[in-house]
């Protein structure tokens, strides 16, 4: 998973982001995170990949820092022509929160998750959220998300817009469309009873994401997250959905496309062939929603 092209950013006072930072900062940073609000005695690092979002990034990471003052947040930049690294960089200079994880060119949304599961692996985090990073994913919502690792639930809870109080505002028919589609073949692929398997706003548990086998990752693109939802079934975390409302972005344009969507279905058969039919097939209740 490591990858030789990404830096992170220089933290205010440390050689690189998450390190170097004098113990006192360090010691109040994790004070913070333990008593935050009461909502999570977890360390939580909340994750988002970008390419070309520089009408979105500033704003919603202040949302963030505002809502989440214990939260790290980790923004991983493919390189944004736009200059999103740029102003992740000048954020990570004045907020040792923030950091920023810069890759050599657009290397894929699947491999930035990968990439994220690492950072918060090594720096020592209790919970990883992932979100968009076009507000498509209300900020608001992070602490409900967190909330069922917190109490000891979930090890994966996903934020979903297909159960009772989740919903989706902006979309046109084909990509409600497409969503379901999507999903339905998901579900009968992998035998899951999980809503929204597509949903990349989750929060997962950073120790229980190191009992899965990544080697057999097999989607690197839109198919990522149906077979990470797949594969930490099949290693026993339990799962969760907490209803959102999905607001689709105002700001920048769509990443997806039929051709995506497309290689996406091949992807997950190949999975399914693999590893259900022809491997050891464990499936995992969902946890009590």
């Amino acid at each position: 998973m490591p990858d030789p092209a990404a830096a992170t950013d220089p933290a205010p006072g440390g050689d690189a982001a998450g390190e170097g930072v004098d113990a006192a900062a360090t010691q109040e940073h994790v004070d913070a995170a333990a008593t935050h609000g009461g909502v999570t005695p977890l360390k939580t690092l909340v994750s988002i990949a970008t390419y070309n979002e520089i009408e979105n990034v500033e704003a919603l990471v202040a949302s963030l820092r505002k809502r989440l003052p214990a939260a790290d947040v980790l923004v991983i930049d493919d390189n944004s022509p736009d200059g999103t690294g740029d102003a992740v960089r000048r954020m990570a200079a004045d907020d040792a929160y923030v950091h920023g994880l810069h890759r050599a060119g657009k290397l894929g949304l699947g491999t930035a998750y990968l990439a994220a599961f690492e950072y918060a692996a090594a720096h020592g985090y209790d919970v990883l959220v992932t979100m968009d990073s076009d507000f498509s994913h209300d900020p608001d919502a992070v602490a409900s998300l967190v909330q069922p690792l917190a109490d000891g639930k979930a090890d994966l809870a996903i934020g979903s817009r297909y159960i009772d109080g989740g919903g989706i505002e902006g979309w046109p028919r084909s990509r409600h469309v497409m969503s379901r589609c999507v999903n339905t073949y998901t579900r009968l692929l992998f035998g899951t009873r999980v809503a929204d398997c597509s949903g990349g706003f989750r929060a997962y548990r950073v120790a229980k994401l190191a009992e899965v086998d990544w080697s057999r990752q097999v989607a690197k693109g839109y198919a990522f997250l149906e077979e990470v939802l797949f594969r930490c079934e099949r290693a026993g975390l339990r799962t969760v959905e907490v209803p959102i409302l999905f607001r689709d972005r105002e700001q920048g344009t769509s990443k997806i496309s039929l051709k995506e969507a497309g290689s996406a279905v091949i992807d997950l058969a190949r999975v399914c062939w693999r590893d259900r039919i022809r491997g050891q097939d464990r499936k995992t209740p969902v946890a009590d929603r």
